[in-house]
């Protein structure tokens, strides 16, 4: 028999799932940050920093303020924690890393049997990269003296160093070992990690069905579709998995009024862990990039709240602005907004304030004191809110600043 969850609780379900509706602590540490990780299982990469970038902000909305360079000396120094191709680009605890050969050898299988590839073009290239970081990494790829270490276009036009270095790191045979700023650092995996993560032999489908319960369990309950895409797994294969998991107990089926597809109740699964919470007490923004809406069909069905970030949409097409977070309160997305940290000017500005159905009526209040708990994090003396948004009036008043004129400034 297929048990029924409410679309509330289901939602409930899936905040507590990622740390959502605890006491926030008052001090945050090494442990609150460990835990805060591991119960995410990957903290996704991106290199936008028009407010801040990514992988900070899902602890910044779990735990509130905490030091970034804590966080940076936890994950951009080789030991407990690596980065790899989780989800897209992330930072996962280092014991999952062998979970992924199965994808390492595919990214591996797919250069090489590709006569075309850059791959197979470059074998000899490959080889002394090889070499260059026995006999001198860790490095980064601006630390790489070749004639090919130059960019071939724009600011995105890889060097064929980069991409020998890229190619080598999706094929598991070099590792990060580090980031020096922003800057990823390479080394042969032997260099980096220990022996009996190397030793670690796990068959394709034994690592699908552990990355299956991991997800699952990150995502408290869901569809095949939302499990699956947590790390980017082959559908066939989830699909196998999670049927596995569900006959060891571990998966229980559910359905979740209103989540369809088409004409027909989609089949979701609860994770056999999870927690079901009464209430959700929470006062967040949302990375584009946090598990909570990165998938946006699941945060559609979730919360109503269609979400589409518009970095790569022209100025004049954007319909809410340039680096849009969504603002979650209690166990609804109320509102969203877009941030810029001016950090010349010490100055975090609200570009545009939107309000969601269904905010609850102090959603300008609670926000107002957000965006200040977020200005003093940042490091920012001033708050200043542009004329843009339902809600931009509202948040001004309640922050006790004037509303200026249109602040995206943004490319």
């Amino acid at each position: 028999m297929t048990n029924s969850l409410s679309p509330s609780l289901a939602r409930r379900i899936a905040l507590a799932a990622q740390g959502f509706g605890r006491p926030r602590p008052a001090v945050v540490g090494t442990r609150q940050l460990n835990a805060a990780i591991e119960r995410a299982e990957v903290l996704q990469i991106d290199s936008v920093n028009v407010f801040e970038r990514s992988h900070y902000l899902p602890l910044f909305a779990r735990l509130g303020a905490y030091d970034k360079q804590a966080l940076d000396r936890l994950t951009f120094r080789p030991g407990r924690y690596i980065e790899y191709w989780g989800h897209e680009a992330t930072v996962m605890p280092v014991e999952s890393w062998p979970l992924f050969r199965w994808r390492m050898d595919a990214f591996r299988a797919r250069s090489l049997t590709d006569p075309d590839s850059w791959a197979n073009a470059n074998g000899p290239f490959l080889d002394w990269l090889r070499c260059e970081l026995a006999d001198k990494g860790p490095l980064a790829a601006s630390e790489i003296e070749h004639d090919a270490n130059r960019r071939t276009g724009p600011w995105w036009g890889w060097s064929d160093v980069k991409i020998g270095l890229e190619t080598l790191f999706r094929w598991g045979e070099i590792v990060s070992a580090g980031r020096s700023g922003f800057e990823r650092r390479y080394a042969l995996a032997t260099q980096i990690l220990p022996q009996s993560i190397l030793d670690r032999d796990v068959s394709r489908g034994d690592a699908i069905r552990e990355l299956v319960r991991k997800g699952a369990a990150a995502h408290g309950v869901g569809t095949l579709d939302d499990i699956a895409d947590y790390f980017r797994l082959p559908l066939a294969d989830a699909k196998t998995a999670v049927a596995e998991l569900e006959d060891a107990g571990d998966l229980v089926p559910v359905t979740v009024p209103g989540w369809m597809r088409g004409t027909q109740p989609r089949q979701a699964w609860l994770a056999s862990t999870a927690r079901r919470p009464r209430s959700i007490k929470a006062d967040a923004l949302l990375s584009p990039f946090d598990p909570v809406v990165w998938a946006r069909p699941r945060a559609e069905r979730l919360f109503g709240f269609h979400y589409r970030i518009e970095i790569y949409t022209p100025k004049h097409k954007r319909v809410h602005g340039y680096y849009v977070l969504p603002v979650l309160l209690d166990d609804t997305i109320a509102a969203r907004v877009d941030l810029k940290n001016d950090r010349q000017a010490k100055t975090l500005r609200v570009q545009a304030a939107w309000l969601e159905p269904g905010a609850p009526p102090d959603t300008a209040d609670r926000l107002a004191a957000l965006i200040t708990e977020t200005a003093r994090w940042q490091g920012a003396d001033q708050v200043t809110v542009a004329d843009r948004g339902t809600l931009s009036g509202g948040l001004a008043s309640a922050l006790r600043v004037a509303v200026g004129p249109d602040g995206d400034n943004s490319p």
